[in-house]
């Protein structure tokens, strides 16, 4: 490469008829041809159709019929399932933190399912959320009293043994 030139101009060592010849066609594109290789121009035994759309069914098949497409849409509830979201979330930060999360993850559902007008599933998830918070309540009550219970028990035994 020529040290005199800069990277930001193009290279001029190229030959220019070269590149001209590359770029022009050897020879034109054959003409276009209305009547393509091996086909008939028409179809005789097939009418052509008269105006815009005007297509229907070959002779000897039924028509077939498309049915217009049904949306649902589906409203939040009248009355709404209790969820239990507010109970899930203690239960989460101070009894016992992985029932906690399963209780929140259903009343999660539950809200959902609120939303979306589906009472049998927002009954059932309420039902469960409601039945792990209780677990995770009493189990962290438990764990709770059982280490009030280990705490006075080892502060009596380091005050009797001086």
């Amino acid at each position: 490469m020529d040290s005199s030139q800069s990277f930001n101009q193009p290279l001029m060592a190229c030959n220019s008829s070269k590149k001209s010849a590359m770029l022009q066609p050897a020879a034109p594109p054959p003409a276009y041809q209305d009547n393509l290789a091996g086909y008939p121009p028409s179809f005789p035994s097939h009418p052509a159709p008269q105006g815009p759309y005007a297509q229907g069914p070959d002779p000897g098949q039924s028509a077939v019929t498309v049915q217009p497409a049904v949306f649902v849409t589906t409203a939040p509830l009248a009355n709404p399932v209790p969820d239990h979201l507010g109970y899930s979330i203690f239960t989460m930060l101070c009894c016992c933190l992985p029932l906690g999360i399963a209780a929140l993850v259903f009343s999660c559902s539950a809200r959902n399912a609120n939303d979306s007008g589906q009472r049998e599933l927002a009954e059932k998830n309420s039902k469960t959320a409601l039945t792990l918070n209780h677990f995770a309540l009493a189990l962290g009550l438990i764990f709770i009293v059982l280490y009030i219970i280990f705490q006075v028990v080892s502060f009596k035994n380091v005050n009797q043994h001086p």
